[in-house]
């Protein structure tokens, strides 16, 4: 049974319009609930915790999971605005049974969605999501609450702390980053407050910008997905380095002292190279995607360390690193996960192992967190609406040519998102013109087919 309403990464759509309706936010809750008291068997001791992104929308919708979780005998915790790797690792630390964040990531403020974590800080797989979907638009008048068995909601006023504390505990004790000049761009995000802090608690001269959200500046001009501001406070500032988080901090894009990029690619391949130096780099493996550049493989290959590809994704990145013992994956996009620390994708943690691996080094970021030349790579969008234009036939054998085109001299990579309607075209090789005229081609066509759909 395909799923109706969760997608790659949690449910999400545009704020008060289907399926990001306080109406089906609070059904989710209690479909949750629903589930989690048969797969627990524990009715009326469950918990969960709730947190959010800075968003307008969350708090109609952080309302709405409440009173869901709520009327089936559910306790809430609120957390406020909070990281989404923080709700994980919350989950785990009170020994909730349910985790939820109301954030949309990466996306404009209009878009909200709802990822939920088990008991363990992972998110929740697609079984049950699948029996958590089979009840959303079930009849659960008979399975809530008596009134004398109502959940009970709470604020927990340290999360914030709590989640700085779990950062920091990731260095080797009394480690700290003093002496380094540090931008931080918190997005006007979920991070805004706990990103400076963390920072300025490990002694870094630390300057953030992004950090005034209003609820609807969330991602606008700041943040992974818009780096210009970043590169700019870098420069003017003179600071050894730059970081970016997106929305819900799940993410990081990093700029060197010369105002230039440091993509995810670049940022796992430091990672996994210090990690195997110092023996903790598990079966000498990374996990990426099918999106990492080809020039990270073989610059991995040439460092005796192996790449696993996983579908796009960071929950399909952790299932491949949880079924093959590996302890470091990611995405080019900047998800990070280092399952010695979390269970998430976690962009302040990957800055503050980066930032120590920079301060240990006693080089430049431009030369310490750049390890290797990528081949020509070319990503675009392609917007569309009604069906997808990659199950068309024309889509399709395009696709095909331009793979033949390519031959073994590089990799081409069609793909819908799982999280807007767009599709992604990319393509990388050694021969940058071909590269770009075979993606330039791909979206023609797929603009053309959507046109006449």
């Amino acid at each position: 049974m395909s799923k109706k309403y969760f997608g790659t990464d949690g449910i999400r759509g545009q704020a008060n319009q289907f399926p990001m309706t306080a109406d089906i936010a609070m059904k989710v809750a209690m479909a949750a609930g629903a589930v989690l008291q048969k797969e627990t068997d524990r009715k009326n001791t469950n918990r969960a915790v709730i947190g959010k992104d800075t968003r307008l929308s969350c708090y109609m919708l952080e309302q709405a999971i409440t009173a869901g979780f709520l009327s089936m005998g559910i306790d809430v915790i609120l957390t406020g605005p909070v990281p989404t790797p923080a709700v994980a690792m919350l989950t785990r630390s009170l020994r909730a049974d349910i985790g939820v964040m109301v954030s949309a990531s990466h996306n404009p403020f209009q878009d909200n969605g709802i990822k939920l974590f088990g008991p363990d800080g992972f998110k929740l797989d697609d079984a049950i999501e699948k029996k958590i979907e089979a009840k959303i638009e079930q009849d659960l008048s008979d399975e809530l609450s008596a009134p004398a068995d109502l959940g009970k909601a709470s604020r927990l006023d340290d999360a914030v702390g709590r989640y700085v504390e779990s950062i920091k505990q990731s260095l080797t004790k009394g480690q700290s980053l003093k002496g380094l000049r540090v931008v931080i761009d918190c997005a006007h995000g979920a991070a805004y407050k706990v990103a400076p802090q963390v920072l300025w608690e490990l002694e870094a001269k630390v300057t953030a910008i992004g950090v005034n959200p209003n609820g609807r500046n969330i991602n606008e001009g700041f943040g992974a997905t818009s780096i210009e501001n970043l590169q700019k406070e870098v420069l003017d500032r003179h600071a050894d380095v730059g970081i970016a988080l997106d929305g819900d901090a799940d993410r990081i894009i990093m700029v060197d002292e010369k105002g230039q990029k440091i993509d995810g690619d670049q940022i796992m391949a430091a990672l996994a190279v210090d990690m195997k130096e110092t023996g903790s780099l598990q079966n000498d493996t990374l996990v990426s995607t099918v999106m990492s550049n080809i020039g990270l493989e073989r610059f991995l290959k040439a460092e005796g360390i192996t790449l696993e590809r996983a579908a796009v994704g960071d929950r399909y990145v952790v299932e491949k690193m949880r079924s093959g013992g590996f302890n470091l994956g990611g995405e080019q996009s900047g998800h990070i996960v280092m399952s010695d620390f979390g269970s998430t994708g976690d962009g302040l943690l990957a800055a503050i192992q980066l930032l120590s691996i920079l301060k240990q080094s006693d080089k430049q970021a431009s030369q310490c967190l750049k390890l290797f030349e990528p081949a020509p790579q070319i990503l675009k969008n392609v917007r569309y609406e009604g069906n997808r234009p990659t199950e068309m036939s024309e889509v399709q054998e395009a696709i095909k040519a331009a793979e033949e085109q390519i031959g073994n001299d590089g990799r081409i990579f069609v793909r819908p998102s799982g999280t807007e309607p767009v599709i992604r075209v990319m393509a990388e090789g050694d021969d940058v013109v071909l590269v770009e005229d075979i993606v330039n081609n791909l979206c023609n066509e797929i603009e053309n087919a959507s046109k006449a759909a």
